[in-house]
């Protein structure tokens, strides 16, 4: 049963950081491009950013560009998101996926989902 397993998320201040994790069981990343997209309440899911099954390609939503850093380690089967300088207009559930097609900005082209994990960021 494959799982995508998110955390690290909470509460911080605008201006601090956080570093979400996405664990995955059942399946090796390693053949999988990853992503991580973000819901707030009263919105669409939205792309946040992206990497290719080797790490050399990576993508970003604008809004995050120069901020977040999207990072893979195939051998410990993770993913993560390094969020820095974090503005009240990130809070939102974060969740990472998985998918064959390559890096894509379009939910659709990923197969498998977390639960998401909480990011609240105060002003």
């Amino acid at each position: 049963q494959v799982q995508l397993v998110e955390s690290g998320g909470g509460l911080v201040q605008a201006g601090g950081s956080l570093r979400l994790s996405c664990f995955a069981s059942g399946l090796t990343i390693s053949s999988f491009a990853m992503a991580w997209f973000r819901q707030a309440p009263g919105k669409e899911r939205e792309f946040v950013a992206a990497i290719s099954w080797s790490g050399r390609g990576t993508g970003y939503f604008d809004s995050v560009k120069g901020r977040f850093t999207i990072s893979r380690d195939n051998a410990k089967n993770t993913v993560y998101l390094q969020m820095n300088t974090l503005k009240p207009e990130d809070t939102a559930v974060y969740y990472c996926a998985a998918g064959v097609a390559g890096v894509s900005t379009r939910s659709n082209d990923y197969e498998y989902w977390g639960q998401g994990t909480q990011v609240t960021v105060s002003s």
